[in-house]
């Protein structure tokens, strides 16, 4: 009877570190895309706070009349720029403000198209 020595073949420690590699290299793609879907949504929210904040000062003015608007303000440390559109809403008891928010990067990309209703 012939006993094979024990331990590992080169061929299976081969296998083995390919495998490891893969699945480091998924780990490290996986957690760059967190990262990147991280700081879009930080964006998008820090956006959406400035179109409510937008939003609670027509209000607070008691802005109604149509027409557009157009402004800046800074929010978590970034310069944000805004534009409205206000007009009446169908049924003729509300008015429809559409606040639209550029980061200071990309004026021509919207980060957030944002829609609030206003008492006449």
């Amino acid at each position: 009877m012939c006993r094979r020595p024990a331990g590992f073949t080169l061929l299976e420690v081969l296998v083995a570190l390919v495998v490891v590699g893969v699945a480091l290299g998924a780990l490290v793609r996986a957690g760059s895309l967190v990262l990147g879907h991280q700081a879009e949504i930080e964006q998008r929210t820090l956006a959406l706070w400035v179109a409510d904040n937008v939003l609670a000062e027509a209000r607070l003015e008691g802005q109604t009349s149509p027409g557009r608007r157009q402004g800046e303000t800074e929010q978590g440390g970034r310069r944000w720029y805004w534009e409205t559109l206000t007009e009446p809403a169908p049924g003729g008891e509300l008015i429809r403000v559409d606040v639209v928010i550029f980061s200071d990067t990309s004026r021509d990309d919207p980060v957030v198209n944002h829609t609030g209703f206003l008492p006449l």
